[in-house]
């Protein structure tokens, strides 16, 4: 059985990986900066405390992992900060993986390095990335330092689940700001539970040489969602007020608010971002099970801290 280094491990993604990890690997190395990982399998884990900004408390940390599955980044935050943990922190990162012979690099990056368009059933190797901000910009930096040792880079959109601070919480945001309903949004958009994610990260660092056939991989359901249906499911568990009106995305887009979020969840949905990800599950030999159809039924099960404020 390989054995598991697994950065960011009491994060949204990392704890989730570490519970799919658990079953499968050999021995578990947690390495997380504050959040003490908390996901089962961890009371046989070795959990370290590193800090990616901090390139002395990187050293050794590889020694005896057979697969780096990479989830730890900066989000926001001053573009030192991004540089210091995204661009430097995975380079000495790699660096050491590279000394202790690590078989394996996994990293979860995002189609954020991407920048602002539409993109239509699209794969890494016909988009040029541009990314807009720090945080997309050095995360990009971070995937060719994976690449140039040979790693695997992993660009989700959309990721949702327990844990998820961003994408729910932001779409409540935008539901609690607009004057009705959300209609004729129809940007088709690729989505993923976190659990699948991890799954596939998980299946990435297992899977031999052979079966991969690239280095960069799309990681979302084979079908998108429209941006109605995404609304349709969250507004499901909120409890608002009778719609007094239809809001087309054109009207949300013009309405002035002060809520930087909720203005931020209506650009995330303007546009088409549908990004294909069938090499990713044919090379794994997995299917994408029911999809977004069976998180649907479920989405707001997984927020029960967010019902009140709903």
């Amino acid at each position: 059985m390989q054995n598991f280094l697994i950065t960011g491990a009491g994060g949204f993604v990392g704890a989730h990986v570490t519970r799919e990890a658990a079953g499968l690997a050999g021995r578990l190395t947690l390495a997380s900066h504050r959040r003490t990982p908390q996901a089962p399998g961890v009371d046989r884990a070795r959990i370290v405390r590193a800090d990616l900004a901090d390139p002395d408390s990187l050293r050794g940390l590889c020694d005896g992992a057979d697969v780096l599955v990479h989830c730890a980044s900066q989000i926001g935050g001053s573009a030192e900060a991004n540089e210091a943990v995204n661009a430097r922190g995975t380079a000495a990162l790699v660096a050491d993986a590279q000394r202790a012979g690590v078989s394996r690099i996994v990293y979860l990056s995002t189609a954020s390095v991407y920048g602002r368009g539409i993109f239509r059933r699209a794969r890494p190797e016909q988009l040029p990335r541009r990314p807009r901000s720090p945080t997309s910009r050095t995360r990009a930096e971070a995937e060719d330092t994976v690449l140039a040792a040979g790693g695997i880079v992993v660009r989700p959109y959309l990721v949702y689940g327990p844990g998820d601070a961003w994408v729910v919480p932001g779409l409540r945001r935008l539901l609690r700001t607009l004057p009705g309903t959300p209609t004729g949004w129809e940007a088709r958009l690729s989505v993923i539970a976190v659990a699948e994610l991890a799954a596939l990260l998980v299946a990435i660092g297992l899977a031999p040489r052979e079966r991969l056939s690239s280095s960069v991989y799309h990681a979302a359901y084979p079908e998108p969602v429209t941006a109605c249906e995404l609304l349709r499911a969250v507004a499901a568990g909120m409890s608002l007020p009778p719609a007094r009106c239809s809001v087309g995305l054109a009207q949300a887009r013009a309405l002035p608010t002060e809520n930087g979020a909720a203005t931020g969840a209506v650009d995330m949905l303007a546009t088409d971002h549908w990004f294909d990800s069938t090499p990713l599950w044919a090379d794994l030999g997995r299917a994408a099970g029911s999809g977004w159809e069976a998180d649907a039924a479920r989405i707001n099960e997984w927020y029960p801290d967010l019902r009140a404020a709903a």
